[in-house]
């Protein structure tokens, strides 16, 4: 079993000047962590994987092809694989659980 703390993952990722901590990679998926603080851009590029998003705090609109819909605390959003999509309107600093299936490379 791996088992991990939210907040020490939030303070690994903090320390580390990142936006992203990949804290767990196996043969089949990779997790991780993304912040985006209020009122800032999602850099973000079309990804080669599934991703599943799960919001852990915070709130934005996402963008994914051409839907939108805004995420709160307990927003889960599926992006497929080559998908575009961004966070944008980021009315509070957002902490998302990212899963990549397969892993991210």
């Amino acid at each position: 079993m791996k088992a991990f703390r939210l907040e020490e993952l939030e303070a690994e990722r903090a320390a580390n000047d990142g936006a992203y901590l990949q804290f767990l990679r196996e043969r089949n998926m990779s997790v991780g962590l993304y912040a985006l603080s209020a009122g800032t851009v999602d850099p973000q590029q079309p990804h080669g994987q599934d991703e599943v998003y799960m919001v852990v705090s915070g709130r934005a609109a996402i963008t994914v092809g051409a839907e939108t819909t805004e995420v709160a605390r307990g927003s889960v959003v599926y992006v497929p694989a080559g998908v575009p999509h961004k966070f944008h309107h980021i009315s509070e600093d957002l902490r998302v659980m990212v899963v990549f299936s397969p892993p991210e490379s």
